[in-house]
């Protein structure tokens, strides 16, 4: 091969490795950061400490904060002793950060999504299982060929990969996916989920999902109708227009456009509620883990994995990007909280993200393992 052929395949391999529908974007971290860190602000009962969240949403009153933490760890299930955690997991805080409500023990794995809708209902999505799992063997001593280990046994309730709508008192109200969900290598119910993200509702009440929490892990939107329903599906896990790579969170504009974090893509999808793709692009939001749109369309886009979870994007910081989405698809970043951390070990800052009536933001952390308050 030519030197000159060789310079173009180098020249253009950048561009086919760019998800399709969307151009390289200089990273944008230069915005002004006008907010202060408020730390601990939110007190859990005496003994207890923050596991890992990645889901916070505002009560319908405007200042209240419903969050969906992982009992102390990033899980709920004790695989050892094959038992869940007696801690609830749904908290809701009032503005002091005081709580005020707590419920859902013994029913989740990985809580991961959450959202309140307009009737202060609680929607939060379970992100893994409780099905055992084999362990490594130990090497026969004959031939020295390592075994398979036992697989261990069934646990007495199987729990995960469902989405569960509550009461403001914490009642069940609607359950979504059968218990263990979708497994690999069986058949799919399209009404069942494998990882569900995030879940969010329409005016109607029509009922959206995103799944796939793994770059090869299968990937959709699904949509339901107020009662539980399947409607439709959109997607797959892939590059192109209407594919994903994590669909991670939703959030609607005020003209209900249902926007899409679509992390591992580094971009955002904006769809229809038919589920019909309308746009794709605003990198300038980085790798979006987590979204939040308030009533004056500004967007709030939580990045927790440049640089770390995702090596190959070590010139964008992790943190917020706040813009407004009437500036379009490529206008520019308003305001930027960085992460502090600079070489986390993992994913770090701030992934779901909220902001209440007064313009106060909360980020869930899952590496910090923390509910954070930014305030101007």
């Amino acid at each position: 091969m030519s030197r000159v052929s060789l310079a173009i395949l180098l020249s253009i391999c950048p561009i086919l490795a760019m998800p399709q529908g969307t151009a390289p974007v200089a990273p944008t971290n230069d915005a002004p950061n006008p907010y202060k860190t408020v730390e601990g602000w939110a007190k859990l009962p005496e003994g207890r400490t923050w596991g890992s969240t990645s889901a916070v949403d505002i009560d319908r009153d405007g200042k209240s904060i419903w969050v969906a933490e992982r009992c102390g760890a990033n899980t709920c299930w004790n695989a050892a002793e094959r038992k869940a955690s007696p801690l609830d997991v749904v908290l809701k805080f009032d503005e002091t950060g005081k709580l005020v409500k707590s419920f859902g023990a013994g029913m989740f794995v990985f809580p991961h999504g959450i959202f309140v809708d307009r009737d202060g209902n609680i929607w939060v999505t379970d992100g893994q299982d409780n099905l055992p799992r084999r362990g490594r063997g130990a090497a026969a001593a004959s031939s020295g060929i390592q075994e398979a280990a036992p697989m261990p046994p069934m646990p007495e309730k199987v729990i995960g990969h469902q989405v569960f709508k509550f009461s403001p008192d914490g009642k069940l109200l609607l359950t979504l996916g059968k218990p263990g969900g979708n497994q690999p290598g069986q058949p799919v119910d399209p009404a069942s989920f494998y990882q569900p993200n995030d879940v969010i509702t329409n005016e109607r009440g029509d009922i959206f999902v995103c799944e796939g929490h793994g770059d090869n892990a299968p990937a959709r939107i699904v949509k339901f109708d107020k009662t539980g329903k399947f409607i439709k599906e959109l997607g797959k896990n892939g590059t192109g227009p209407g594919e994903f790579k994590q669909p991670h969170a939703f959030a609607f504009d005020s003209k209900g456009r249902l926007f899409v974090a679509d992390r591992s893509n580094n971009r955002i999808q904006i769809l229809d509620q038919d589920l019909n793709v309308i746009e794709v692009g605003w990198q300038q939001y980085s790798r979006a883990s987590g979204l939040f749109i308030d009533k004056d369309d500004m967007l709030y886009a939580a990045d927790s994995e440049s640089g770390r979870v995702a090596p190959d994007r070590t010139a964008w910081t992790r943190g917020i990007r706040i813009g407004s989405i009437t500036d379009g698809p490529n206008g520019k970043i308003r305001a930027f909280i960085p992460d502090p951390e600079k070489n986390p070990t993992s994913t770090s800052s701030a992934e779901g993200v909220a902001v209440d009536r007064a313009g106060n933001i909360y980020g869930a952390e899952v590496g910090q393992r923390a509910l954070k308050k930014y305030v101007k």
